[in-house]
């Protein structure tokens, strides 16, 4: 791919993540475009259909988060490092939400988005289980509560927007539970 058709294909996904995350189901490709500063055809050359788009917005997504979460496994405080992961995934979480629920039922998401979301999986197990092995976190949490509790604030966030303020109060408790007790 060319470096401008790369570049063209990078602010497409960075206008589909905001437009997706603000409009939901209303997002257009057109807004896409006009946010991108490419034309339709651009989009549409990219990502022939509007799920084309939507999957490939949800794998970067989940792509971004693996990177940050890579980064942080190998942090030399590790229990700052799973807090900030933690609060990163609930941040970022409604968008995530809302792009996994434009694809369909979970049943029906296309490969790509569910090899990216097990590979998000693996690296937040991998931060986890490093603040664990430090005594930091709680030896007895599984990747799978702490799924369920980011889970359960991010579609709490998608459902009813909060101030940035309550979330990160309500992420602070989590940690607070998972936090080994001394």
């Amino acid at each position: 791919m060319r470096v401008d058709a790369r570049l063209n294909r990078e602010r497409i996904l960075t206008a589909a993540e905001e437009v997706f995350g603000e409009l939901g189901a209303q997002a257009s490709t057109e807004e896409v475009a006009r946010r991108a500063g490419v034309g339709v055809a651009t989009v549409f050359r990219h990502f022939p259909t509007k799920t084309d788009l939507v999957e490939a917005t949800l794998v970067r997504h989940f792509d971004d988060l693996v990177a940050h979460a890579r980064t942080l496994a190998t942090a030399p405080a590790p229990g700052p490092a799973l807090g900030d992961l933690v609060t990163a995934m609930v941040e970022r979480g409604a968008t995530k939400v809302t792009l996994a629920n434009l694809l369909g039922a979970a049943d029906q998401v296309p490969s790509g988005a569910a090899d990216a979301a097990q590979r998000l999986r693996d690296a937040v197990d991998a931060v986890l289980r490093r603040a664990q092995e430090a005594g930091v976190a709680r030896r007895d949490v599984s990747v799978d509560e702490l799924y369920f509790l980011v889970r359960g604030l991010t579609q709490a966030a998608a459902a009813l927007p909060v101030p940035t303020a309550v979330s990160r109060g309500a992420v602070a408790v989590v940690l607070d539970g998972l936090a080994a007790k001394r």
